[in-house]
């Protein structure tokens, strides 16, 4: 059976909702039981306020990728302390798609994208700071590479995740765990990979899930999946104060990482060095997408960004942080280590506690770490069958879009003219380069960005293909809730409302290259990518003559009763 035969995802997945409470008897007095679930049924129905025998406690780390604020991972050392047992952790390495010749590929759903070295590299360096800061609290990380399982499942399908941990951790280090602690992560593949891992497990071991990523644990913020952020802000607010703990923090009651400390000797072997050359092998990166030196991964970095941001950028965050010129100056840059979970966004709220001034660029930034990037985990986490397609759509978009899909476009472009940002405008070519060559597009650029493809390409479905390839593919932020939320607020207006009526978009809010001149200095970005006007000059060149024109750099799109046939760009 060839390689693109296998199953990569279960489409047919049946996923666990419910709120299966851990006995708090079980429990340390200083954690939060609303952050913790049950994936198994009790081993023993008679008494789950006692572990079944084994040799440690694992824990799963796979979306926190961290030893600091990391609650799964304190949760498993407490219960391996309380058990006089060693603690382990293991990884499951992300096994992506083979990379095409020549490093192009074609949009693909997210677990059949190859791995770039950009992110590639990223995620290692990330896990090769855990495995330092484990190994200096004599706590192993085992890394799982996973294979394709039988002639059906992929590597990346939960029955081979399955099967491989089983193999490589299980059974290589002759390991009989008490308790199974996993992190927790709205997005299919992983989701998939840990509700399959405990539906499929062979054992009586009790499998714990912990939101160690959230401040409000997603399924204790809301039952439900939200209509936008004036729903779920309330919500979030009402529980912050609980969940986030910072009372205990102060009193000295959460503790701080001390990994085997309890054991004398520990009875397996730690490796000297991260074997960082077999996991590249396995990961075999897409080199066409190089790294960016300004990415420093690990949490130590994270927090020296924090840190910088606070002192730079914090006092005018709410004044600047959606003008693209002021990008590194003043926008904190953190979110891909959010996004690996390399940083908790607890911890920068904590630190905030005792930042007794910039008021307004708090609350700016508190308002997009914790509201809207948990409402983006609660978007994926309730829709998980379909979070990154039009079925998601609310109905008045849905009917929207499918009235406005054949609506004549004045230009479309080709994946590859989009890839290389080669169109009429000189913004949108720029705002393309930056993500491409920078790992990393500006927050109010990604808007104008998604919704600019939806302009330019054939039909709404072409649109986020396009759009949330792009994000996946180049961005260190992609691949990740906030990433297909933010494509879809732009493109089918997801946690949004229907706006006045126009051609292609619909109700979908509109913007245009105006809008953007009235809210910063365009030119000044555009200088920064100078292939972009040089590519808009060219591109206006080929569309000249071919249709209605409109002045240079005016991408109005606005409803046009007299609007002439589709410009198709030559490439």
């Amino acid at each position: 059976m060839s390689s693109s035969s296998y199953q990569t995802i279960d489409t047919d997945f049946e996923y666990n909702f419910s709120f299966d409470k851990v006995n708090g008897d079980l429990l340390p007095d200083w954690f939060l039981q609303e952050r913790v679930r049950k994936l198994t049924t009790s081993h023993n129905d008679s008494d789950d306020t006692l572990l079944p025998d084994g040799n440690c406690v694992v824990y799963w780390m796979q979306r926190d990728m961290r030893t600091k604020d990391n609650h799964a991972l304190l949760l498993a050392q407490a219960m391996a302390q309380r058990q006089q047992v060693p603690l382990y952790v293991c990884h499951v390495l992300i096994p992506g798609g083979t990379p095409k010749s020549g490093g192009s590929v074609l949009p693909v759903p997210m677990q059949e994208l190859p791995i770039t070295e950009r992110y590639g590299s990223f995620y290692l360096g990330g896990l090769q700071c855990v495995y330092d800061e484990l190994k200096q609290q004599k706590v192993p990380l085992y890394m799982v590479h996973s294979k394709p399982y039988g002639e059906v499942y992929a590597p990346c399908h939960h029955k081979a995740v399955t099967h491989a941990i089983q193999e490589q951790v299980l059974l290589q280090h002759h390991i009989r765990p008490q308790l199974f602690v996993l992190d927790t992560s709205p997005i299919r593949q992983f989701r998939q990979w840990h509700e399959g891992f405990a539906a499929n497990f062979q054992s009586n071991i009790p499998i714990w899930q912990v939101d160690a990523h959230n401040v409000v644990p997603i399924w204790y913020a809301s039952p439900k999946r939200e209509y936008g952020a004036r729903t779920i802000r309330s919500k979030l607010n009402k529980l912050v104060d609980d969940c986030l703990q910072a009372d205990d923090y102060k009193k000295g009651k959460i503790p701080e990482f001390q990994g085997n400390q309890h054991i004398k000797s520990l009875p397996v072997e730690i490796p000297n060095t991260f074997d960082r050359q077999s996991h590249e092998a396995y990961l075999n990166w897409d080199t066409s997408v190089p790294a960016v030196q300004y990415w420093k991964p690990g949490t130590q970095a994270a927090l020296h960004r924090f840190d910088e941001f606070v002192k730079c950028g914090l006092p005018k965050f709410d004044q600047l942080r959606n003008d693209p010129n002021c990008n590194r100056q003043i926008c904190s840059q953190l979110s891909p280590y959010f996004n690996l979970g390399q940083l908790a966004f607890a911890t920068c709220m904590l630190r905030l506690q005792t930042h007794n001034r910039d008021a307004t660029g708090k609350a700016s930034f508190i308002e997009e770490g914790f509201v809207r990037k948990e409402l983006s985990d609660n978007f994926c986490w309730y829709s998980p069958h379909d979070y990154d397609a039009l079925s998601t759509t609310a109905d008045w978009a849905t009917e929207t879009l499918q009235i406005h899909a054949s609506d004549p476009r004045e230009y479309v472009y080709t994946l590859q003219q989009l890839e290389q940002g080669q169109t009429h405008d000189d913004l949108w070519n720029a705002s393309q380069l930056q993500l491409v060559q920078e790992g990393k597009l500006h927050g109010f650029l990604r808007m104008y960005w998604a919704k600019k493809i939806l302009e330019w390409t054939p039909n709404p479905t072409t649109a986020l293909e396009y759009a949330q390839y792009f994000n996946d593919h180049y961005a260190l932020d992609g691949r990740c809730p906030n990433g297909f939320v933010g494509v879809g607020w732009s493109i089918m207006g997801i946690h949004d409302q229907g706006w006045k009526e126009r051609d292609v978009f619909g109700k979908i809010r509109f913007m245009n290259y105006n809008g953007c001149k009235r809210k910063f200095k365009v030119p000044e970005f555009v200088q920064k990518y100078p292939p972009a006007a040089e590519n808009a000059a060219k591109a206006q060149m080929k569309t000249k003559g071919t249709g209605e024109k409109r002045p240079a750099n005016d991408t109005n799109g606005g409803n046009n009763s007299n609007k002439k046939k589709t410009k198709q760009v030559k490439s």
